[in-house]
């Protein structure tokens, strides 16, 4: 099928989101959408998924004219979408998950459950999903309910499929094995529309590439184009893919977690008996799938949970006992996973935001009293310097984009003297550009003699910070290697982040590069 927009544009008040935005799609085409923070690519796919009504353009499939009420439509004229964060219910079955909206009937209204089993089945065997129907969600891997999100998308007979960050929570491994999915449906005919902002799987996987830059088309490229000139496509300046940094030279260790173990009220163990030491003028990085315990990690560490075991050493000094408050005033820079819940207060200010923890003492405050001028004045300073984009610092901050909000979160942490800095997906929702800029002052922190902690599942942006990385899997650290050896290696990680302990990893490792190697041997031989 082939999808075509034009001139599409959608506004939100002042802000026009998408500015007359053509694109084409061919049939059995892989098309990547790229764009910075904010620049419009999820608006755009929301209006050809039928979530937003367009204010001008045209919505065209094989030349003719489409109009979309609301995702109904668009499902019914061929339509998938699988959204960033999955729509599923963790207590059904596969085929319940598949059958949901679109339950087949029998005599009186009987779900046919056996026909959604079978649905399930002949699209995993086309395509190699290997999805048990009778399955529970919430028992599968992260990797493994994607593919249920683009069954369920197949079983409508999606001749066109949005794929929106797709990669975000699978480990390289699970990466691979999408990418070979969305090979074999484009030979199947399913046009895809692949929304990520990874240059390295755009250019392993696209057939073209449109970027997007504050809701306007500013360029296609094609996969042959370098990273840098895709990053530089999509800022609208040069910027620098790799973290330019000197080789660590790390002091005594400022920073230890021993022994720690936290226990969810079900009694599930989330962090399992994990120990790790950070030294001054050192990056550790701790690398691992959403959910294996990192998130619990970081929190304890703030006090935002209590341990059920083990110990927090600063500098020596116990944190136990400590309440958030405490910890931040002794020195904790804390950038939180989720901005929304933990790094901001939606109703208070751009400015307000950024003084959350120093709201009380000087220069912002004498007594109960406040200075006004002195936080818009701190707000000022750290917007420009942060890059974020905002009308008026005396704005909400729910008027921000997500990645101008995390800038805020960013600038508030670190402006301000650390003794240990702890940050979880700190680039997450930032465009290349701010991801650069954020990386640097990482790096600075680092130089400064600042320990940090950070928490991450982008594997490049482990692989370019750390000094050493940490590997989690179901709460325990399976492994820790030392980037300064030269011996780190993507697939070695990609095995620890699926449980697999570092020195089988390693064996792993080196056993599919020979095969490759040999491979490729005999693919030149004569």
């Amino acid at each position: 099928m082939k999808l075509e927009l034009q001139g599409i544009t959608k506004v939100f008040g002042p802000l026009v989101a998408n500015d007359h935005i053509d694109l084409v799609v061919q049939p059995g085409e892989i098309h990547a959408l790229l764009g910075e923070n904010g620049a419009g690519k999820s608006t755009l796919m929301n209006v050809l998924y039928g979530l937003y009504d367009p204010d001008g353009g045209h919505i065209l499939l094989d030349d003719e004219r489409v109009t979309f009420k609301g995702p109904g439509d668009a499902v019914a004229a061929g339509i998938g979408m699988v959204h960033q964060h999955f729509m599923l219910v963790p207590v059904f079955t596969v085929a319940e998950s598949v059958a949901l909206g679109y339950e087949p009937a029998g005599a009186g209204g009987i779900l046919k459950l056996d026909e959604a089993r079978r649905r399930v089945r002949e699209i995993s065997d086309r395509f190699g999903f290997h999805v048990d129907p009778d399955a529970l969600i919430e028992e599968l891997p992260v990797g493994v309910q994607q593919r249920v999100e683009i069954i369920k998308a197949l079983s409508r007979d999606a001749k066109v499929l949005i794929l929106d960050e797709p990669t975000a929570v699978l480990t390289p491994q699970e990466t691979d094995e999408l990418i070979g999915i969305m090979g074999e449906l484009k030979e199947a005919g399913t046009s895809i529309v692949f929304i990520t902002h990874k240059l390295r799987e755009v250019r392993a996987i696209a057939d073209r590439i449109t970027v997007i830059r504050r809701g306007k088309v500013v360029g296609e490229a094609r996969p042959s184009s370098t990273e840098t000139e895709l990053a530089s496509l999509m800022v609208g300046r040069s910027v620098s893919l790799t973290v330019q940094k000197e080789l660590a030279q790390p002091g005594e260790a400022r920073f230890r977690v021993e022994d720690l173990t936290v226990v969810a009220p079900n009694g599930t163990v989330l962090v399992d008996d994990v120990s790790f030491e950070v030294r001054s003028g050192e990056i550790l990085c701790i690398a691992g799938v959403q959910g294996n315990g990192q998130t619990e990690l970081a929190e304890v560490i703030l006090g935002l949970q209590e341990a059920d075991a083990g110990r927090l050493l600063l500098d020596g000094n116990d944190l136990r006992g400590r309440n958030v408050k405490q910890r931040l005033r002794s020195g904790i820079g804390f950038v939180p996973e989720d901005r929304s819940t933990d790094g901001v207060v939606a109703s208070f200010t751009i400015a307000e935001n950024l003084i959350l923890d120093l709201y009380d003492t000087a220069p912002f405050a004498s007594g109960i009293s406040m200075h006004p001028t002195e936080v818009g004045a701190n707000a000022e300073d750290r917007t420009q310097e942060f890059d974020v984009r905002y009308t008026s610092v005396q704005d909400p901050i729910s008027t921000l984009s997500g990645g101008n909000a995390q800038k805020v979160v960013l600038a508030r942490e670190m402006s301000r003297p650390l003794r240990l800095l702890v940050a979880s997906q700190p680039t997450r929702g930032l465009d290349v550009g701010s991801i650069e800029f954020v990386h640097k002052r990482i790096v600075q922190e680092r130089q400064n003699g600042t320990p940090v902690i950070i928490v991450s599942t982008e594997l490049d942006e482990v692989l370019n910070l750390g000094d050493r990385i940490a590997v989690m899997y179901r709460g325990r650290i399976v492994g820790i290697v030392d980037v300064a050896d030269g011996t780190v290696d993507r697939d070695v990680l990609g095995l620890m982040m699926a449980g697999v302990p570092l020195d089988e990893a390693r064996t792993q490792a080196a056993e599919h590069h020979s095969v490759l190697g040999q491979a490729d041997i005999e693919q030149e031989a004569p």
